[in-house]
């Protein structure tokens, strides 16, 4: 088989996604695509800004109906915008709102410019089509161009809904968190949906109060895709939610304490994807039973020097694996962070991911990040900073609280006291936006010590 449907197992008029508590048909859907596609610009990429879920889908959708790549920014800073934009000079942006940070040509996307068909032909898609292209996070530098074909996120979709027991008449309703311009978001609100059957929300809830409304407007069963940022705010406001059947995590690690607290009070089980833009979601447990990391259907781990790849049928070549990894004889693997994320001072070792997650236990801090100011190799024997947002707290406070914690060799100078810290949409840390936070500490004359 060469195609695969662009979408699986919906009738003409089973709900592929909720407005609100509006209900929009498979039916109504491909009438939307099939009349997007005729007025979209003629062009080989597209720069999808759209924030409505619906809207975007139908975009990225009758996009690929015109063999265009859907470009997924890792930021929408307009200099980021404008680098991407200038790799192809031919897109457009298309956008649900009105303004845009970025000079292209302007493509706006409406809701219900086009009558249900009586008819119902799903496209078939050929599966070597090259239908996104993805950027890395820009967490450890300048951001990297990965291409996806059809195959491979089709997969990808197959793989993750294996895991999360999908399958039968049952159709969750799937609410995110997390924004579909980014990879996770994506493979799991957008083709997740659209490969099992399942109803997309529309919005994009943020605040506890945010997801309890979204989640209530939408039928049982219910899977909420998000972030450990969203869990522990959900977690620390005690948020009273709806029956949720699963949350599925990704973009950072996950404390097993904090999936344990968030099974406990939502009365669900919380699943954990591994993955990385250059070959998407590669990996998934359940946190709570499990340290260990069980790749995806199709997807494989190999040993190429003293280096891993991930191997897949729909990958174009081995992808280097950016963390470092144990291979276990059952071929599932532990992760010990990403390799850029190892510090050595003065002969001792550690990860800042690790060292970050000590900061995030101490009593008081909401969020914080330890944060190397130089770029440095090996050896490398800077002194380390950390900012941290814990309102009513001391910097002697939290100073004194990571001495029990960590090696004092690890102990930050300074350590800056923040409002918040600079996280985008999925709630990760750039490292250009971390240099920034430290610029302007240091010139607004912030106390760190």
């Amino acid at each position: 088989m060469n195609t695969a449907p662009l979408i699986a197992l919906y009738q003409p008029d089973d709900i592929l996604a909720w407005e609100g508590a509006s209900p929009i048909t498979a039916r109504q859907f491909l009438s939307d695509v099939l009349d997007c596609a005729d007025r979209l610009p003629t062009a080989t990429a597209v720069l999808n800004m759209a924030q409505d879920r619906y809207r975007f889908l139908t975009g990225f959708a009758a996009a690929i109906l015109r063999r265009q790549v859907t470009l997924l920014p890792q930021s929408t800073a307009a200099k980021t915008l404008a680098d991407i934009a200038a790799r192809w000079p031919d897109c457009y942006c298309l956008t649900d709102g009105l303004d845009t940070p970025v000079r292209l040509p302007v493509f706006h996307i409406t809701r219900g410019s086009a009558g249900a068909a009586s008819g119902f032909m799903v496209p078939a898609i050929p599966l070597n089509q090259p239908v996104v292209v993805a950027f890395t996070s820009g967490t450890t530098g300048a951001p990297s161009a990965n291409t996806k074909t059809w195959m491979a996120l089709v997969n990808v979709a197959h793989a993750t809904g294996a895991c999360l027991g999908l399958g039968g008449a049952t159709r969750p309703s799937i609410i995110a968190t997390v924004p579909q311009q980014h990879m996770f978001g994506l493979e799991a609100s957008i083709m997740l949906a659209l490969q099992h059957g399942c109803a997309v929300y529309t919005g994009r809830p943020l605040f506890p109060a945010d997801v309890r409304t979204a989640l209530e407007q939408v039928p049982a069963p219910r899977i909420l895709v998000t972030t450990p940022l969203h869990i522990k705010a959900l977690v620390a406001h005690n948020a009273a939610l709806p029956s949720i059947d699963r949350i599925l995590s990704a973009t950072a690690p996950l404390p097993k304490e904090l999936a344990c607290k968030a099974e406990r009070a939502f009365q669900t089980q919380v699943h954990e994807i591994y993955g990385f833009a250059e070959a998407g979601s590669v990996a998934a447990r359940r946190t709570t039973q499990e340290n260990v990391w069980r790749p995806l259907d199709g997807i494989s781990m190999a040993q190429e020097g003293e280096n891993w790849v991930v191997r897949a049928a729909y990958l174009p070549k081995p992808v280097p694996v950016p963390d470092n990894i144990s291979v276990h004889s059952d071929h599932t693997f532990t992760l010990h962070g990403r390799r850029t994320d190892q510090v050595n001072i003065a002969g001792h070792r550690a990860s800042l991911s690790q060292l970050s997650q000590c900061l995030m236990e101490i009593a008081g801090v909401e969020d914080g990040v330890f944060f190397i100011p130089d770029e440095g190799g090996e050896a490398m024997t800077t002194r380390l900073i950390a900012f941290a947002v814990a309102p009513g707290k001391r910097i002697e406070d939290i100073r004194t609280a990571l001495r029990s914690l960590i090696d004092p060799v690890f102990l930050p100078r300074p350590v800056f006291l923040v409002e918040r810290l600079p996280r985008n949409a999925t709630g990760k840390l750039t490292r250009e936006a971390l240099v920034k936070l430290a610029d302007e500490c240091r010139h607004n004359g912030h106390r760190g010590l």
